[in-house]
């Protein structure tokens, strides 16, 4: 019990540390700015003890904060839910269909994908989320959606009540003449004496508070409204790359293939119910999913299979010419590299001059690939991929299609 207890306080402690990352502390001491700016500007603008209506505003306030932690905290601590290491179907002939992790040393389950910041794999993975310093799967993905839905519905009212005090404050002490607006944040107020007084560092805090709710208002707006746009279709911000690839592979190759989403319901209501529920937790288990009846469970997980082939295929080889250290923007890579570095959480490699890299895609100063390994690297499992300055390779002009290639792009 004593070794039992340890292990839980261990992951207890674990998962506390989430909050010591730049995406929580920003994110948590922006809801703190506009929370207490509101709550103090409501005492200064509206008292709440004072008429039904400043009761109501102040407890409506109230509310916003406490149901936006509520849904922030347990997007960040319920986790998405992840696939159990060493992890394998019942029937072992399904695992044809699947892939495997090499990280976790089982298959991944259908809909689940191996996040590199959690070290893990992640049931129905949307995406990692920086903010909450956790990925949005399965088990969390009701917690923050309604969280980016209270977000801005808070800061709208937040944004009200800053624009009505500076209003009211400022109504009887500006003077306007004919090249000047003057300010006289002494003069008496005639019509209201405030609870606290409106001073110039009050009036600072308030404004700056102002324009964070109107920016999170914005930037979490659009958030939900992609995220709204996906739960809509039962699908996941990956899932919706990976239709596209479907899409786009079968034009290319012109197989006359049909490719159905199989987890498209049909009904934008049963799809919603698949997230959203009355006990706060999702349907179904994270590995078996209801399909459409054109479709089984394992129609999305043989397209990615296909995708992964045909990228394997496509993939062209390239030769190290120049060092790279793995900086996010390096100074010694030109301008053009340093200010068109990649906007993504995706990693960058280091080079030596010299080695092998497979690269499936690239922008025009930027590519990413996997790293050629050595026999032991490549059977323990490392891969090595990520983004990397095209100036610091060079294409292999000999046939990239040959046998000998295409056993190394296999290894990989």
């Amino acid at each position: 019990m004593n070794i039992l207890s340890a292990i839980i306080v261990f992951e207890n402690l674990h998962e506390v540390k989430r909050l010591f990352h730049w995406g929580p502390i920003i994110a948590l001491t922006v809801i703190g700015v506009c929370s207490s700016m509101a709550i103090l500007d409501s005492i200064i603008w509206y008292w709440p003890l004072d008429t039904t209506g400043g009761s109501i505003n102040f407890i409506m306030l109230i509310n916003w904060t406490v149901l936006i932690l509520y849904n922030y905290f347990n997007a960040m601590f319920v986790g998405p839910g992840y696939i159990s290491l060493e992890w394998k179907p019942e029937n072992q002939q399904d695992s044809m269909y699947l892939q495997f992790c090499r990280v976790c040393k089982g298959y991944k389950a259908p809909r689940s994908h191996h996040c590199r910041k959690c070290n893990r794999c992640v049931m129905k993975m949307d995406h990692h989320c920086p903010w909450i310093n956790n990925c949005c799967g399965h088990l969390n993905h009701a917690y923050f959606t309604s969280f980016l839905l209270l977000a801005p519905l808070g800061c709208i009212h937040a944004a009200l009540i800053f624009i009505m005090t500076m209003y009211t404050q400022l109504y009887d002490r500006i003077s306007f003449g004919w090249s000047s607006v003057k300010i006289d944040m002494s003069a008496a107020r005639h019509i209201h004496n405030p609870i606290m007084p409106f001073s110039i560092a009050a009036f600072a805090a308030t404004l700056f508070a102002l324009g964070l709710a109107l920016g999170t208002t914005i930037a979490v707006g659009m958030l939900f409204f992609i995220q709204m746009k996906v739960i809509l279709r039962n699908k996941t911000s990956i899932e919706v790359w990976i239709e596209e690839k479907a899409k786009d592979r079968i034009q290319y190759y012109q197989t006359g293939e049909e490719f159905i989403f199989p987890y498209d319901l049909g009904s934008r209501w049963e799809n919603f119910k698949q997230v959203f529920t009355w006990s706060g937790s999702p349907i179904g288990d994270g590995i078996e999913w209801p399909v459409h009846e054109k479709c089984n469970q394992y129609t999305l997980t043989i397209e990615q299979l296909k995708q992964k082939h045909d990228k394997r295929q496509r993939s062209v080889e390239y030769r190290v010419v120049e060092d790279y250290n793995g900086a996010c923007c390096p100074l010694g890579k030109g301008l053009n590299t340093f200010f068109r570095t990649p906007c993504t959480e995706e990693p960058r490699i280091q080079l030596t001059k010299g080695e092998t890299i497979f690269a499936t895609r690239g922008t025009k100063w930027w590519m990413y690939g996997d790293k050629v390994l050595n026999e032991e690297q490549a059977k323990v499992g490392v891969r090595i991929r990520g983004w990397f300055p095209r100036r610091c390779v060079e294409k292999c002009h000999y046939d990239s299609a040959n046998n000998s290639t295409s056993e190394e792009k296999k290894e990989q």
